[in-house]
């Protein structure tokens, strides 16, 4: 008999680097192999699993929806759908008051870069050298690194790129032709590198003065993954278009873009199938009252504290820095990441790279303190 690795290698159409485990189980910030063997899960699904595997109200919420109205098309007008809208314009930046629902990060992507050309009347974007957004053609145009782009190219024109916070390379890049300026403000797959507030307030003010609209993509960073529900609080920043996914509905495949009235887009000119479905809708809801109800934002910034405080007193001799706003940790290496992600995979915990030499951590919110202990202790013998 086929156990689920040989299953999926005969009929997969493959394009991931696989690590040799099946993961069959979640609870918490603990998943189960095939085998029985357990890890302490700092993938998240990059990010998805905030709340953790398998949280009761979220799976409740799941079930019950499940038993009641699984899909409703957007020609129709939907309970959950309406509640779940209300909840994000109460929970995003104040310039904000409508949202489009959507299944994923880069679907959000794609709609904010649609609707930018659409409500501006332009053509181009100016975007962040190392920073990611996406593998649709549009995201991915907006994506700086060329090995995911190179093969499927011609890609779409009208997308340059500036070092990330640098305030006079951006200056030289926005021209009376650019639609939008969209940056990550964590930029995740490029190494976990944080924006500095004066250069994102001047963003804002350049794309004010430009008339342009200023994109920001929380895709990893929303929901609570830096000690904020969204990173935006940190800088007291209001974008005209706001993206999100990932943690939004503690598994479920879902995203959104939270809009201004900046933006005009008339009805027919977007659409979606999936999008906003109730299913997805109670488990955004869900997960979103678990947030709120378990102060994970609050937790995500005491553990993230915690957690910087014990690797950095530790004698890491392969570490060259660690960076994290919250519980989105970058610890880059004076090594090859992947021997090390290897590594931690023997010793029971799980993480993944941002490029070559930097490692992910990214531990549920609601993560104990005796678990971090032990990410500590396997991560401290494994970069020692």
């Amino acid at each position: 008999m086929q156990n689920a690795i040989e299953k999926q290698q005969a009929y997969e159409f493959d394009v991931y680097h696989k690590r040799n485990v099946a993961i069959v189980r979640g609870k918490g910030a603990t998943v189960w192999d095939e085998a029985g063997n357990t890890y302490l899960d700092c993938v998240c699904g990059h990010g998805v699993s905030n709340v953790g595997h398998a949280h009761p109200k979220v799976s409740r919420a799941i079930a019950q929806q499940a038993e009641t109205l699984v899909t409703c098309p957007n020609v129709f007008y939907n309970d959950k759908r309406a509640e779940l809208l209300e909840k994000l314009i109460g929970i995003t930046p104040k310039n904000l008051s409508r949202a489009f629902l959507c299944n994923s990060g880069t679907e959000a992507v794609e709609a904010a870069l649609k609707f930018s050309r659409f409500s501006t009347g332009k053509t181009d974007f100016v975007c962040a050298m190392r920073g990611f957004h996406g593998r649709t053609f549009g995201a991915m145009s907006a994506t700086f690194k060329t090995e995911y782009k190179q093969p499927y190219e011609p890609l779409i024109s009208g997308f340059s790129f500036a070092p990330f916070n640098n305030i006079e390379k951006f200056r030289e890049k926005v021209t009376d032709k650019t639609a939008a300026v969209i940056l990550e403000l964590v930029q995740g797959e490029g190494g976990v590198n944080i924006a500095d507030a004066e250069f994102l307030h001047e963003v804002r003010a350049l794309c004010d003065q430009a008339g342009c609209l200023f994109i920001v993509d929380e895709i990893q960073t929303g929901f609570c993954r830096t000690g904020k529900m969204f990173a935006c609080e940190y800088f007291d920043l209001e974008p005209d278009m706001l993206c999100v996914a990932k943690g939004i509905a503690g598994g479920m495949p879902m995203g959104a873009v939270v809009c201004s009235d900046k933006i005009e887009v008339p009805v027919g000119r977007h659409g979606t199938t999936f999008g906003g479905n109730p299913l997805a809708c109670a488990a955004a809801l869900a997960t979103i009252e678990v947030m709120q109800e378990e102060n994970l934002a609050q937790q995500a910034r005491e553990k993230g504290d915690y957690l910087a405080e014990k690797l950095t007193a530790r004698n890491l001799s392969k570490v060259r820095e660690i960076r994290n706003l919250g519980l989105m940790f970058g610890i880059e290496l004076k090594v090859k990441a992947q021997p090390v992600i290897l590594e931690l995979l023997d010793r029971g915990v799980l993480v993944f790279p941002a490029g070559s030499t930097v490692v992910r951590v990214f531990p549920p919110l609601n993560v104990s303190f005796e678990e971090l202990d032990i990410v500590i202790q396997k991560l401290s013998e494994t970069l020692a």
